[in-house]
């Protein structure tokens, strides 16, 4: 059964569990990982989100994703190769337990997906009203689609490019 999507109130201890959870990764792929960053709105403080910590994991090529596999299962992390024919320079895994929800990105950090990621992430943590608006949008659109996770995020796809490009003007500005 699919559960509601639940945007709680921003949780201070968010940080505190993508700190531990980095440097358990680090334990075990650090050879492998050039950089491990907080993204998502988990990352942005005050801003409500559903309560999973995403992790960009950063990775010279993807040639070396397949090293990182059995150490993130031994974390465990699942691994969802089927999410590639979607998005094919990324490695998803996720990881529930004790109540924590994880997501991990494992990507080139020369990658589209390493830069859009890191851009929306930083335009949120320094525009305060963009991440507002932002906010305003989760909550109305998890009202909206209940539990359709896919048609949640198409929703929030034209907003997240707007902030995209408002941030890539900014950063060449």
């Amino acid at each position: 059964m699919d559960h509601p999507i639940v945007i709680a109130d921003y949780d201070p201890a968010w940080p505190v569990r993508f700190e531990a959870e980095k440097a358990r990764i680090l334990g075990a792929i650090g050879a492998w990982a050039v950089a491990v960053e907080h993204i998502g709105s988990t990352a942005v403080p005050g801003l409500a989100a559903k309560p999973i910590i995403d992790i960009l994991v950063g990775v010279a090529s993807l040639d070396c994703a397949a090293q990182c596999i059995a150490p993130l299962q031994a974390l465990g992390y699942e691994y969802v190769p089927e999410f590639e024919a979607a998005i094919p320079e990324r490695r998803y895994f996720h990881r529930k337990q004790a109540g924590d929800a994880f997501h991990l990105h494992l990507v080139a950090v020369t990658s589209g997906f390493w830069e859009r990621h890191l851009l929306f992430r930083d335009y949120l943590r320094t525009h305060p009203e963009t991440a507002r608006a932002y906010e305003r949008l989760k909550r109305e659109l998890a009202v909206r689609f209940g539990s359709d996770r896919a048609a949640y995020t198409d929703a929030k796809t034209a907003f997240v490019r707007a902030v995209e490009e408002q941030a890539r003007a900014a950063r060449s500005g």
